[in-house]
């Protein structure tokens, strides 16, 4: 097993503790220990803006890895469009259209998608979510406690908490939460065997050529989608599919198949990048006990800033949407590099999120970073993250429920992580708790 991060010891990470220098990126085998951190910090350092091929028959594409430079491509819709798609996958005509989600638009079409599905996900409305969460967040703390101090954290905490939110949020049976989280990840775990029966590059994909997605899953998200539809329509609910079924103040409607796209997005991304988060940063804390310990006292207290603080940092650390995909619209430069018109550019969110020239001392993970612009939410972007405002609400919540419940926690065997180059996530993650007796 090569060295990475998942193996270092001691508070911080230093050089040996980064990996190799020299792994493909392009590979998802290169991420089964971690991301390789070694290999992105030479590029920050000596390539910026590189060229990578594809193995899979992809054109190959440039990968943008500074945390300066990713903000340019972001901002600069003009030049580096994300309506050809944000993934590495090339699909075209039909096919592309039929699938096409809300981040695969620019503006002004992606401006007025975006009024149409914003409403349930602003401030104001995440807000209003908190007590549902916080109540959620105690019975998956609690339910925990009754089975034991030994378990995975993933499976146990990280992964129910957001399914259940994610079922309360679309008005959707409990029952349907597992079903709805498998699928979710057959989606973006589409390079891992483990995920879905029809891995990319692992399987043979043309029967799925024409299907959103080219997964199967899809189709039944499609399907599950429809009638939750059928439903809110006859009896209208207040719940977040109804709200995103309602007319705007323009009187604007979401068209059916961007209903089913939006929908195959927040199941998908809305539910596992929250997930591997909360993972990335009980992971964090249990290998450092003395920030464990800060942080467990700043819930006990009531000091909001800090776990905010520490949310932020997590957000950070644990970036878990690696990178998306831009297409040029013309001819351009970048850090040296000509760029040419339909050339792929992939910014790196991961690798700009530990930029030395963004943020001081970047491996050692600090619950006080201030500032802390990270860019795990695509920032400053049109893309911003919709769910961004809920996602922290989790994390802080899962935070002040969870850690005064624990005296300790401890890491209590092999981490198993996702095979993938899209999405940064852990499969498993054996822990050890102390629980209290705390109510």
């Amino acid at each position: 097993m090569s060295s990475g991060p998942d193996l270092a010891r001691g508070s911080d990470l230093g050089p040996d503790d980064l990996g190799p220098d020299d792994l493909d990126i392009v590979d998802p085998d290169s991420y089964l220990n971690g991301f390789p951190h070694g290999t992105f910090k030479r590029l920050r350092d000596t390539q910026p803006v590189s060229w990578w091929p594809e193995h899979d028959g992809g054109k190959g594409f440039w990968a943008v890895t500074r945390y300066a430079d990713l903000l340019y491509v972001s901002q600069h819709v003009e030049l580096f469009s994300s309506a050809q798609g944000i993934t590495l996958e090339e699909i075209e005509g039909d096919d592309f259209d039929l699938r096409r989600n809300m981040l695969e638009y620019d503006p002004p079409e992606h401006t007025r998608y975006r009024r149409l599905v914003s409403k349930p996900f602003s401030r104001r409305e995440v807000y209003g979510y908190e007590q549902a969460i916080r109540e959620l967040a105690r019975s998956v703390v609690v339910e925990a406690r009754e089975r034991g101090e030994r378990f995975d954290f993933v499976d146990r905490i990280a992964k129910q908490l957001p399914m259940r939110m994610l079922g309360r949020l679309l008005g959707v049976p409990d029952s349907d939460g597992d079903w709805l989280v498998e699928k979710g990840d057959a989606l973006l775990g589409n390079l891992d065997p483990e995920m879905t029966a029809h891995p990319v590059g692992l399987t043979d994909t043309e029967e799925f050529k024409h299907i959103p997605f080219r997964s199967p899953a899809a189709l039944d998200l499609y399907r599950y989608a429809e009638v939750q539809a059928e439903h809110r329509r006859a009896c209208p609910a207040h719940d977040v599919i109804t709200k995103l079924l309602q007319p705007t103040v323009d009187g604007e409607c979401i068209s059916d198949l961007e209903f089913k796209n939006f929908f195959v997005l927040m199941v998908s991304a809305g539910n596992d990048t929250t997930r591997y988060t909360m993972a990335a940063g009980i992971k964090a804390l249990a290998e450092r006990p003395d920030q464990f310990a800060e942080l467990r006292q700043a819930c006990i207290d009531g000091n909001s800033d800090l776990v905010e603080s520490a949310v932020e940092e997590v957000l950070r650390w644990g970036t878990v949407t690696m990178h998306f995909r831009r297409t040029a619209t013309q001819d351009t430069e970048l850090q040296g590099q000509h760029i040419r018109k339909g050339d792929k550019v992939v910014i790196w969110f991961s690798s700009a999120d530990y930029d030395e020239r963004q943020f001081p001392d970047p491996f050692r993970f600090d619950i006080h970073r201030t500032p802390n612009d990270h860019v795990a939410f695509n920032l400053r972007s049109p893309h911003l993250c919709l769910g961004a405002q809920l996602a922290r609400m989790e994390l802080k919540v899962l935070f002040e429920e969870l850690l005064p419940r624990i005296d300790g926690v401890e890491l209590d065997g092999p981490i198993e992580r996702l095979r993938s180059n899209f999405i940064c996530g852990m499969k498993r993650l054996p822990v050890r708790v102390q629980w209290n007796d705390r109510p």
